[in-house]
Order: structure tokens, then C-alpha cells, then sequence
């Protein structure tokens, strides 16, 4: 028998058996003899090594948070009757529920049915939600601060309590004791604790009773763990249920995208009720991620399948990429090819090559007359002063063995063509008309 057992404190709780036990405290189950009511008892330990001052501080601030755990009242949170101080150690005076910790069913049966789990998570979340309303934040959430009863029930105890006060206690070396893995990352970076760092704390607690152990995995290297938790690098979840979606959305790294409490609350309740949670206009944790976002690690937890730098300081926009813009040089093609094609058609039909008739300037003597070809034919030559286009028969001679040249047009004065020659004089030259005078063109 302890030698604690059976001593009053206060003149009226006396203690009557261990129940419990933490870093920073022991809890006994203690008979209220003023109330003739069984209660629980938490006497907080002081970390050695503090201080007069250090000592004091730490008792005031106890004292003043069991105060304001004390004006919460919920069906799903242990209630905290009174704060009183025995040998200069703060002990808080707690509803005494027969239980069992989430932590030991864990213990005991290993990974819980997701209905369940979310079963369970719904009516935890119901209590910190109307701890956040009344303006308390629990900062412990964990499976040893989260008590089952036979009947179903559920409550969420500790309430008031320092931050981590039964896991993690920073000592005056630096030291730290105890495992944070339920911790929010904000926390674990030093920052103060928010409601929404309850939110990841109970998405991470509800991650361990479905998954079988904590999202940031189970090490006795407390300071790796703790690296882990601030960086926000999460181990894949491997459960394949709606319940996955739901924990994602409550281990969002940013604090602000998380849902609050009543939501959380809301999606465990549709899980637990078999039906499908609505995550639409909650964030849940992104795949693109940005910044500082929460990562990934792969099974053996050796490298960040996602990772995520963090950045200090604003971070100048990048230029996106090049791209690749065929179409000016696919148009450019295009009119080239158009172009040889109308080259081709054009060379095919031997349009450079042909040349148009010229009429020869009209003598003073002669209104107009042209220089008739020297062959049989009898085409008739138009006296007229614009340029006509005229077509030449094959001329025909009149001899069976005379063959006639064919004939030539007579170019422009001011050219250096080639002058025709007078044909032979076995040709009958083609008849001319009444006004025109037949001229040989000159040599």
C-alpha cells in the first residue's frame, strides 16, 4: 500500500487508489467525503530542477487554467470539479468515470473498424467544440486523454492542462522527454497553441486508432519525431475508406485550412452513420502542395515522396516555361509551298516563255500596215494600231519538196532580237489587203 493511500488533502478528497500516472502527475481515484461522490484526482509534478519563482509560476498557471477547464460542462468531457494545492503541487479534482483509454483498446485490439473510429472521433469532437465556444483549448488531444465506457460513451479528459503536460516537457537543458507525435506542427515549431491545433491533434489521435499507429510513425528518437511533426511529414494513410478523407482534411499543415471543430465533428457523424462525408468547401490536404504544405513519406519512411521546402521570406515570381509556338513557321511553310506551286503550274503551261506580238511602228505613207508572213497562208493580218494577239497556222508550200520556216514575228525597233530573214522564193506570199502595202521587214 502506497503511503499516499488514504491521505486527505484539501480536508476533504482522500485519496484511495493509483490509477494513473504521467510525467507531470499522478492521478488517483479519491472519495469526496463532503459530497459522498467518487472523484479523480490529478496531482501535477513539478519538473525538478525549477527555481522558487519557477516553482510559483508554474503552480499559478495550474491553478488559473484548471479554473477555466472548470467552467466547461458537456456529456463528452470529463468535468473538473475543483483546483486545490497539497504541498506546494497543484492538484485538480476531476469527474471520475469507469473507463478504459483509447490508448489501452489500441494496445489491446490494434487498428479499430473506421466506423467506429469515426464513431468515436464524432463525439470527442462534439466536447472540444463546445471547449473551443466557451474559449478553452485542450492542447493534449491524444488516445490516453480520450476515455471509452462500457456503455458507449465517450469523454475527453485533461482539460486545463499545460501543453503536453503527460508527454512532452522541455527542461531547463533542453531536453525534451515523452513523445510528441499528436502534436500539430505549429506547435512543435514553438508557436501557441490555437483550436485548430486541437483540430490536427484529434485528426492524428483518430489516425493512430485506425491506422495502428500515429501519422508521424512510432520511434524512440523523440527528436526525430519531432522534426517530423514540424515539417507536417505525414506517413500515407493505407486505409481505403471515406474515414481517410476525413483525417486528411483535419492534418492539413496550414491551421487555417483545416475545418473547425463543428465541421470535423459533422463529417466523423456522416462516417459513423455510413454515409458519405461532404468535404466540398472544406480544404482538405492538396496534391499540387505549396509551400511548407504537408508531405508524404513512403512506407519505409526514408525520403519525402512529396516534399514540401519551406521558404523565410517572400519568394520572387518564376517566368513560366518557354512554349514551343509552331504555328508562325508552320504558316510560313505553307505560303512557301503555295508559292512553288504556282511556280510549277506556271513554268508547266510555259507562260515565261511566250511572248507577245508586236506591231511595227505605222510608216507615214501607210495609215496601218503590218508585215505579212512570208508563207502560204492565207490568215489575214487586222490593221489596227493596239497589239492583237494573232495565231499562226502551220504554213503549207506549194511544192510537195519546199518546207516552209516557221514564222517569225518581227521584233520592235528598239530591240536587239534577231531580224527574220526573207523566206524563200518558192513561197507564195499571203494576200494582203486593198489599203495595206506588203513590206519586207528590213535586213
Amino acid at each position: 500500500m502506497s503511503t499516499a493511500e488514504g491521505r486527505l488533502i484539501a480536508e476533504r478528497y482522500r485519496f484511495l487508489d493509483k490509477i494513473g500516472s504521467g510525467a507531470m502527475g499522478v492521478v488517483w481515484r479519491a472519495q469526496d467525503e463532503r459530497l459522498g461522490r467518487i472523484v479523480a484526482v490529478k496531482q501535477l509534478l513539478l519538473a525538478p530542477g525549477l527555481d522558487a519563482t519557477e516553482q510559483d509560476e508554474a503552480i499559478q498557471r495550474a491553478m488559473r487554467e484548471g479554473r477555466i477547464a472548470a467552467k466547461l460542462h458537456h456529456p463528452n468531457a470529463i468535468a473538473v470539479y475543483d483546483v486545490v494545492e497539497e504541498n506546494g503541487a497543484p492538484c485538480l479534482v476531476m469527474e471520475y468515470l469507469q473507463s478504459y483509454s483509447l490508448a489501452d483498446t489500441m494496445a489491446e485490439h490494434g487498428p479499430l473498424d473506421p466506423e467506429e473510429v469515426a464513431r468515436i472521433g464524432a463525439q470527442a469532437a462534439a466536447a472540444l467544440a463546445a471547449a473551443h465556444a466557451a474559449g478553452i483549448v485542450h492542447r493534449d488531444v491524444k488516445p490516453g486523454n480520450v476515455l471509452l465506457s462500457d456503455n458507449g460513451l465517450v469523454k475527453i479528459t485533461d482539460f486545463g492542462i499545460s501543453r503536453a503536460s503527460d508527454d512532452v516537457t522541455v527542461t531547463k537543458t533542453g531536453l525534451i522527454a515523452g513523445t510528441p507525435a499528436y502534436l500539430a506542427p505549429e506547435i512543435a515549431r514553438g508557436q501557441d497553441p490555437t483550436p485548430a491545433s486541437d483540430v490536427f491533434s484529434l485528426g492524428s489521435t483518430l489516425y493512430a486508432a485506425a491506422e495502428g499507429e500515429p501519422p508521424f510513425g512510432l520511434s524512440e528518437n523523440t527528436l526525430g519525431v519531432l522534426h517530423a511533426v514540424a515539417a507536417g511529414r505525414i506517413n500515407p494513410p493505407t486505409l481505403d475508406h471515406p474515414l481517410t478523407d476525413v483525417l486528411l482534411t483535419l492534418l492539413n499543415y496550414d491551421p487555417a485550412q483545416r475545418p473547425t471543430m463543428a465541421q470535423a465533428r459533422d463529417l466523423l457523424n456522416a462516417v459513423a452513420q455510413g454515409r458519405e462525408p461532404s468535404v466540398s468547401g472544406l480544404n482538405a490536404v492538396p496534391l499540387a502542395v505549396p509551400a511548407g504544405a504537408t508531405s508524404v513519406l513512403d512506407p519505409e519512411r526514408t525520403r519525402v515522396v512529396r516534399p514540401s521546402p519551406r521558404t523565410t521570406g517572400a519568394t520572387a515570381p518564376v517566368a513560366p516555361p518557354p512554349t514551343n509556338n509552331t504555328r508562325p513557321l508552320v504558316i510560313t511553310a505553307a505560303v512557301l509551298g503555295l508559292l512553288l506551286l504556282i511556280g510549277f503550274i506556271l513554268v508547266a503551261l510555259n507562260v515565261f516563255e511566250r511572248k507577245e506580238p508586236t506591231v511595227p511602228p505605222v510608216s507615214e505613207t501607210s495609215s496601218s500596215s503590218t508585215p505579212a508572213p512570208t508563207t502560204s497562208s492565207s490568215a489575214v493580218i487586222p490593221t489596227t494600231q493596239e497589239p492583237v494577239r494573232t495565231t499562226f497556222q502551220e504554213p503549207t508550200t506549194t511544192e510537195p519538196t519546199t518546207t516552209t520556216p516557221p514564222p517569225t514575228t518581227t521584233p520592235p525597233p528598239t530591240t536587239t532580237a534577231k531580224p527574220t530573214t526573207t523566206p524563200p522564193p518558192t513561197t507564195t506570199p499571203a494576200p494582203t489587203s486593198n489599203n495595206a502595202t506588203t513590206t519586207s521587214p528590213a535586213n
